[in-house]
């Protein structure tokens, strides 16, 4: 806050400079009979519409990206709040080009001061300067998946003490197991223990609450990562109702609206998309036909959104008898992600097909029909869904896609979870400029034959 405030104050001055010269103080007097008030007003301003958007939380995830949108927020609430003051004070002649050179200025200081200050405070803790320690209870694969993101987070200032749980288990990485949740209380009183990290089963339902009630009377900051109640539930947010905090989970119907215009863009997209590409489609259906012959097209039965059942369309790039041979090859390889680098089934007009995507653009049919989406997690044959896990399951609360998060980021990787994890967080983190995104990177990965 002082940086920013500070700052705010000084490029006043600079920007004051470099548009009027050495006499700018003097140029401001006819306007403003106090500039130096007016200084510390906008100074005091703008700190305050930076904290009114969130711009001192600490935060996990901090991006520059994330940092420079929220500030262009920011800085344009602070050019009209600028503008309705100056207005209230009547002074209409205030130069245009100053303001249009002041609120840029601004907007680039506070988002290179903030990134500099970041990674001075993320290499301080990194040296081990500033730390603040966490007890997590729970040994588990949640307590230990919990501490390795903190450890992976050094910048956080937040270093693993150690475990306590009642079944010890393995701990790599050097941590240690400090024995029984009953010798809480004693590390609370004889450690140095900052934070307590909750990451105990939920069916631990009674436990949790003690050491949470037990942590809030000793004042400590208490934390509870959300997939304490598995992995299966989306993220929700914690709402009251009569003074009884209240965790709902919600998805489709608090996004109703962008949902609508995602279904446009749909539309509109794979429409003209049919329209456009017809000639490529012609070239394609000629070319199977006269190297493998009929059929030109590929029909699967997949399951779609809550799962509805649909027959998905492809260019043909296998054998006819490639369902024939399906047993044999998947052996004791896991159903759900069953892919070869070599798969004999595939023909020699598929291969290329396959590297570039092309027999995909059938599917633009699928999502005029509105089976499909342009962008959602990939649809699954029947088989492959019967031998989900119950949290891969979620993957069906949102149409399925052409292209996804995964198909961009980890196309190649065998490990189903992997791929399941990715299209949660696409779901969870949904938006239409998310969408806009996974498109834009799709492109160039078909051209490459990635």
């Amino acid at each position: 806050m002082l940086v920013d405030g500070g700052l705010a104050a000084v490029l006043l001055g600079v920007v004051s400079y470099a548009r009027f010269g050495g006499d700018w103080y003097t140029h401001w007097l006819p306007f403003l009979r106090q500039p130096l008030g007016f200084v510390l007003l906008y100074a005091a301003g703008w700190v305050a519409i930076l904290w009114l958007h969130g711009l001192y939380r600490p935060r996990a995830r901090w991006t520059v990206w994330g940092e420079g949108l929220a500030l262009v927020r920011a800085t344009a609430v602070m050019a009209l709040f600028t503008l309705a003051v100056l207005f209230a004070l009547r002074l209409p002649d205030i130069s245009r080009s100053y303001l249009l050179i002041l609120f840029p200025a601004q907007w680039g200081v506070a988002l290179g001061t903030r990134i500099a200050l970041r990674l001075a405070f993320m290499q301080l803790r990194a040296r081990g300067f500033n730390l603040r320690y966490v007890l997590v209870i729970g040994a588990g694969p949640r307590g230990q998946s919990f501490a390795a993101k903190l450890e992976d987070h050094k910048e956080l200032g937040l270093r693993v003490r150690g475990f306590l749980d009642d079944l010890p288990s393995d701990l790599p990485n050097g941590w240690e197991y400090l024995g029984t949740l009953d010798r809480i209380e004693h590390f609370l009183h004889e450690e140095v223990i900052d934070e307590v990290a909750i990451c105990l089963p939920f069916a631990q339902w009674e436990q949790m609450n003690a050491v949470a009630h037990l942590c809030e009377e000793e004042g400590k900051i208490v934390r509870i990562p959300v997939d304490v109640l598995d992995r299966a539930f989306a993220y929700g947010r914690v709402e009251e109702l009569d003074g009884t905090p209240v965790y709902s989970m919600i998805t489709g119907p608090d996004r109703i609206a962008a949902f609508i215009v995602k279904r446009l863009f749909d539309v509109v997209v794979a429409g003209l998309a049919l329209i456009v590409l017809s000639p490529i489609f012609l070239v394609i259906a000629l070319w199977v036909s006269a190297k493998e012959g009929p059929p030109i097209l590929f029909r699967q039965t997949r399951v779609g959104l809550h799962g509805r059942k649909f027959d998905v369309l492809k260019f043909r790039t296998m054998a006819l008898d490639a369902e024939e041979r399906y047993e044999a090859l998947v052996g004791d390889s896991d159903p759900r992600a069953f892919k070869l680098t070599d798969d004999p089934r595939i023909t020699g007009t598929g291969g290329f097909l396959r590297r570039t995507s092309l027999d995909e653009l059938p599917q633009l049919w699928n999502v005029l029909k509105g089976e499909m989406s342009l962008v959602g997690p990939r649809p699954a044959p029947p088989r492959e869904v019967e031998a989900y896990d119950l949290w891969h399951r979620r993957r069906l609360s949102m149409k399925p896609g052409i292209t996804g998060l995964w198909q961009v980021t980890a196309r190649r990787s065998e490990v189903f979870d992997d791929r399941a994890s990715l299209d949660l967080n696409y779901i969870d983190r949904w938006s239409l400029w998310l969408d806009m995104k996974i498109l834009a990177r799709t492109i160039p990965a078909a051209f490459e034959g990635r």
